[in-house]
Formats: C-alpha cells, structure tokens, sequence
C-alpha cells in the first residue's frame, strides 16, 4: 500500500510555524499529493466553503517576502509565484485529501497527520525537558546559596578575632 513512503521526519521538516500556527504551504501539500499547486489551489477554491480561516489562510506581503528569503526562492520577475502561498493547519492538509480524492492524496494524508503529531509531540517533550531544567536550576540555586552560608559560617568560626585573650586564673588586685 505505501509504494509512494515518505520519511515522517521530511514531511516534518516542511511544516512551518506561521502565525503561531503549524502550518504546511500548498505547494509542499500539491507535491506531496500528486498534482501541481495550480491544480491544487484549483480544487480548493472551488470547495472554500471546506477550508474555514482556522484550515486555511493565505500568507500577507511580509510573511510571503521573509519566507523567499529564508528560502532563497526565485522572485517575481524570474519565474516565481506571483501571489502569495497559501498555509494549511493539521485539518486544511487533511480536508484538502478529501477534495482531491485520488489515492495517493488519501495515502499522503495519513503520513501528513503522523508528521503533524511527531512534531507535537517534538514539541511537548521540549517543553517538559525545558520545565525540569528550571526546576532544576531553581533547586540548583537555593543549594548553592545554602552551600555559601555554611562556607561563610565555616570562616568565622576558624577565623582568630582581634581580643586579646587573657590568661587562666585570677589576677590579684594591684593597690
């Protein structure tokens, strides 16, 4: 059944965080799928009413510049896109199988979601790793300034004060 395999880890690399938003663009889903992105984006403004704004966004004149330069993709007067991609979530990737409807589509969707969840869960074990090393370096701290009192209290203690001691026994008044 998985004659077309693609890796988890590659199709994780092509999900991007836009918008606070883990997203894949149309022409990695139109790659991934089978088709070109003009037939893609074809499919999926003839059923817009299945890709509310919470599957699907397009990408303003910022984020469309920084991504070509993250990217270092073509520009306009060289052969580029002329509009700005589109970004699918988790369920505009899914739903845009659905309007495909081909089986490689409907196979890719399932690699599609998996890579979605590894990076989830990517994400949840860095969050738990980076909460465990601020507690640690919380319990780390008060150590050290517990450490410092009883190394502080150590010198004092060895530490010869200036009194002059006097001797033992009793001395005699001196009229």
């Amino acid at each position: 059944m998985h004659s077309n395999f693609v890796p988890v880890e590659a199709l994780a690399q092509r999900i991007l965080l836009i918008r606070e938003q883990k997203v894949m663009l149309d022409s990695d889903l139109a790659e991934l799928y089978g088709v070109t992105t003009k037939r893609f984006n074809e499919q999926v403004k003839r059923n817009l009413d299945r890709f509310p704004p919470d599957f699907m966004f397009q990408l303003n004149d910022a984020e469309h510049s920084a991504l070509r330069s993250q990217f270092a993709t073509s520009n306009n007067n060289r052969g580029g896109r002329r509009y700005a991609p589109y970004a699918f979530t988790e369920h505009g990737a899914i739903m845009a199988a659905t309007i495909l409807n081909s089986p490689k589509a409907i196979e890719m969707s399932v690699f599609i979601v998996r890579a979605f969840v590894q990076l989830r869960e990517m994400l949840s074990s860095h969050k738990e790793l980076a909460a465990q090393l601020e507690a640690l370096e919380h319990k780390v701290g008060s150590h050290d300034q517990a450490i410092a009192g009883l190394i502080d209290a150590i010198r004092q203690l060895t530490t010869p004060t200036d009194k002059k001691k006097r001797g033992i026994g009793f001395l005699a008044d001196q009229d």
